[in-house]
């Protein structure tokens, strides 16, 4: 399954059908809920920016990050950024709870 996230062709822009049958589509495909909860999450400040960040990763690169997010759960993490701009996500340790 292929998905366009973002069309940069934009010679046929007048033509407005097929963006009509995509959003129609996906309407049919989703739970309200599911597309109140993206248009809610969309309108967050530099969302798509993140999108786009996360889609810019190679393949392996976002598996590791998916995967890291994935085994969190309820834990909590930090990210911070090193000296050479690296980004550091780490699980945070929790304290141990007496037995």
């Amino acid at each position: 399954m292929t998905a366009v996230i973002y069309n940069f062709d934009r010679s046929n822009e007048d033509d407005s059908t097929d963006e009509t049958e995509r959003l129609l589509s996906a309407l049919g495909r989703y739970s309200s809920a599911e597309l109140l909860e993206l248009l809610y999450v969309g309108e967050e400040p530099g969302f798509f920016d993140l999108i786009r960040g996360l889609f810019g990763l190679s393949e392996q690169s976002r598996l590791v990050l998916q995967n890291f997010l994935t085994a969190l759960h309820s834990q909590q993490a930090t990210v911070t950024l090193d000296q050479q701009g690296r980004c550091i996500l780490a699980r945070e340790i929790s304290p141990l709870r007496p037995a």
